[in-house]
């Protein structure tokens, strides 16, 4: 995560503001709620998920230096992925992504709810500036914020 924070301070580091937050000047993603200094992801208790309907479809690769399109456009246009869309491709830092946004109906708005719903009632709270943000409630470790690499051969049984 303090590599995210990194990125996020580097105001000349644009590469993906075409994709990822094409109509928010970067120096706002903290402001704005996109991004915190201190996250629940690395106290363990927060995970960003979609919908995926089974089984998956295989996607393909990102190739660098390809053209870059913006997360709120049509899902036909956006970088292909197998979840159910819900509007805005993932990590999107625009206010159509906030879960309940009013243009967000149908199918779309029936996708973000179905996700909500579903994780509200495992003990998860989702936060509104994005569909696909949830954090554990309540948090098991508060106030501690882990920092350490995380590998397939570090997993239990995983040897």
């Amino acid at each position: 995560m303090n590599h995210f924070v990194q990125w996020a301070k580097d105001l000349d580091d644009q590469r993906m503001k075409a994709e990822f937050y094409p109509r928010v000047d970067k120096s706002r993603l903290f402001e704005d709620g996109y991004i915190a200094e201190k996250s629940g992801h690395s106290r363990g208790s927060t995970v960003d998920l979609t919908l995926v309907k089974l089984p998956a479809r295989p996607t393909r690769p990102y190739v660098p230096g390809e053209p870059l399109v913006p997360c709120y456009a049509p899902r036909a246009e956006r970088f292909p992925d197998n979840a159910v869309d819900t509007s805005t491709g993932f990590d999107c830092f625009d206010t159509l992504s906030h879960t309940l946004h009013p243009r967000v109906v149908g199918e779309q708005r029936a996708h973000r709810l179905l996700l909500k719903d579903t994780l509200e009632k495992g003990g998860f709270r989702n936060l509104p500036e994005e569909w696909c943000h949830f954090t554990y409630q309540p948090e098991p470790f508060p106030d501690t914020y882990f920092d350490f690499p995380v590998s397939r051969a570090s997993l239990p049984g995983r040897r």
